[in-house]
């Protein structure tokens, strides 16, 4: 497997490198996270509690990520799979994985699992709007597959993104490589609220969850 670059070459894309958006998004970032942590510590605490209660392993699960650049971070998230889920090799979740526990698919579907990664936004590994960051497995397979696909790390992954609002899981990994292209290049404030009120609808309706 070839080793993810750690540099990349943006100059052929359009981007928004505006000072005052990259401003507005860290500071939503930093007051989003931060807000959100606290008022879901109720909720984490209950689904932790029912996650070690359905099966073993830990409540929370950390995995590492490819994120900006190239470059590699653990992500959290709540648990949502048996505790050996990927005894066999890394596998990409499908529509009703067997590997999902009930609480898991609760949490999937409300995206509860998700809530543990506004501590990756803090950090300033994520954003809450980006490009879900994947696997390096899986990033060097599409790369292989759809060429320019790395080009979605140009910018900071996201707990949420466009991808995610206009199908998420159940969209083919070209599609999604599009539609995170089509962000990057028409990224702005308006569309970043859009994507919030989406992601909003999404999480009350559990739209596209495995």
């Amino acid at each position: 497997m070839i080793p993810c670059k750690k540099t990349f070459n943006v100059s052929s894309v359009k981007m928004n490198n505006s000072k005052l958006y990259k401003a507005f998004k860290r500071v939503t970032d930093i007051s989003c996270s931060l807000i959100g942590l606290i008022l879901s510590i109720p909720i984490l605490l209950t689904f932790s509690i029912l996650v070690k209660a359905e099966s073993t392993g830990p409540a929370f699960f950390i995995q590492e990520r490819v994120g900006l650049n190239g470059k590699k971070f653990n992500i959290y998230k709540l648990r949502s799979m048996v505790n050996d889920a990927e005894k066999n090799g890394a596998q990409w979740a499908t529509k009703n994985d067997a590997r999902v526990t009930r609480v898991g698919k609760f949490i999937r579907k409300t995206r509860i699992d998700e809530i543990p990664q506004l501590i990756n936004v803090l950090k300033g590994d994520m954003s809450l709007i980006g490009p879900r960051p994947e696997r390096d497995v899986f990033t060097e397979q599409f790369e292989q597959e759809i060429p320019g696909f790395k080009q979605r790390l140009y910018i900071k992954p996201g707990v949420t993104g466009w991808a995610q609002v206009n199908g998420g899981y159940d969209i083919t990994p070209k599609e999604k490589y599009e539609l995170d292209m089509e962000y990057i290049e028409k990224q702005s404030i308006k569309l970043d609220i859009k994507i919030i009120f989406y992601t909003i609808k999404i999480v009350f309706t559990g739209s596209g969850a495995r």
